[in-house]
């Protein structure tokens, strides 16, 4: 695995400044939080302990409560600004409930999913949509095992390599620098899963595809949600306008029935808190995932 790692500074500081507007167009992040949520309707699971990790503005917290009503629950995000507002949020959709006897206040926290500030095994369920892309994943599927409980699930959602590819294949036909974010392919994040030493992991990928009518438009919702370009060897300093025009008409190329597509490739995932006993590794030290465990679905 050799992606660009993002600048985790640069990533806090775009979602914090995302964070007032970022359920404006948040349509992608809205469908794959409800996808997930109902892959857990096909668990079995009670927990005690939620984390919703990279809880963004809060949005799914209320439906989480609402599928596990006895849980406490955390809420972790990487920006200090989009925590803040989350509480925010939160507060309004329970209202006056969060003051009755038996309500479990939500515990708001900032910090990285690579350093989680959490003790070991202290977490029954973590679910964390689209927010791993931004994290190195074997540090960060690391630290999930260690907050898991024994028999702890994790359910996620993160972003693959085709994501955008079609701006990231304009901007390309501009210059030589890295404008687009990379992510890892879902095999990467297969090995990063059982390096881990999580359990039964079980990967697939479906694809999204939003529409607009110019990519200017399309820039303006990355911008608006804080998917800025964060990798380290971007270029520095402010894009001029003739490049920007240069950009959006090398994208007409990809122009159908009158609109602009920008793909996204999604990586659903869940696995189980594993035992280091059960890990095996092969001769040469790799890790073999079962190649029935990893599927890819087709739109």
């Amino acid at each position: 695995m050799t992606n660009d790692l993002p600048n985790k500074q640069l990533v806090a500081r775009s979602f914090g400044q995302a964070a007032a507007h970022y359920d404006d167009v948040a349509i992608l992040q809205r469908q794959t939080a409800d996808e997930l949520l109902d892959r857990l309707s096909l668990v079995t699971l009670q927990p005690q302990q939620i984390l919703d990790l990279g809880a963004g503005t809060g949005r799914n917290l209320s439906l989480l409560a609402k599928r596990y009503p006895k849980a406490q629950l955390f809420a972790l995000d990487i920006a200090t600004a989009m925590v803040k507002h989350a509480r925010k949020n939160h507060q309004k959709q329970v209202g006056f409930k969060r003051w009755l006897p038996n309500s479990k206040p939500v515990q708001f926290l900032t910090g990285d999913a690579e350093k989680l500030p959490l003790a070991d095994n202290s977490m029954d369920l973590i679910y964390a949509n689209l927010a791993l892309q931004w994290c190195d994943p074997r540090t960060s599927f690391a630290e999930i095992q260690r907050v898991l409980r024994p028999d702890g699930l994790l359910m996620f959602t993160t972003l693959g390599p085709d994501t955008l590819h079609e701006l990231r294949q304009s901007w390309a036909e501009v210059d030589d620098y890295p404008h687009v974010n990379l992510f890892y392919d879902m095999h990467d994040v297969g090995e990063a899963m059982m390096a881990a030493n999580l359990a039964e992991p079980v990967l697939d990928t479906d694809r999204y595809t939003l529409t607009y009518d110019t990519a200017m438009a399309l820039m303006k919702d990355l911008k608006i949600l804080g998917a800025r370009n964060v990798n380290t060897t971007r270029r520095r300093g402010l894009t001029g306008k003739q490049t920007m025009n240069n950009v959006a008409k090398a994208y007409e190329q990809f122009r159908e029935n009158g609109v602009l597509p920008a793909t996204y490739e999604v990586v659903y995932g869940h696995a189980w808190a594993g035992n280091k006993q059960q890990q095996q590794r092969q001769e040469d030290g790799s890790i073999a995932i079962p190649i029935s465990k990893i599927q890819r679905r087709r739109s």
